[in-house]
């Protein structure tokens, strides 16, 4: 006897979380940068005032960016792999 998973979405559920799972991932996108460099900023601030220096709220602002830049190519690039694999399932049907 085969186990059931649970109940299957049917196809116009599925047409319509479609849109709202892209939305929601390019949404992302915009505020995983500004939140990055105003954490590095944040950090670098208080690395400062720690330390008693006035230079390392520049080294965090640009870890900052460097890290919010390449969460955003690694989303965009799993993005578009989701995209490309999704279009090779429905060329195969």
């Amino acid at each position: 006897m085969p186990k059931s998973s649970g109940p299957q979405p049917s196809s116009s559920t599925s047409s319509i979380k479609d849109p709202l799972v892209s939305l929601a991932r390019y949404s992302e996108i915009g505020f995983i940068i500004p939140a990055a460099v105003l954490l590095g900023f944040f950090l670098g601030k208080l690395l400062d005032y720690w330390l008693h220096t006035k230079w390392f709220y520049l080294v965090g602002l640009l870890f900052g960016a460097v890290v919010g830049f390449t969460q955003m190519i690694r989303m965009a690039l799993g993005a578009s792999g989701d995209k490309s694999d999704a279009n090779s399932d429905s060329d195969s049907k």
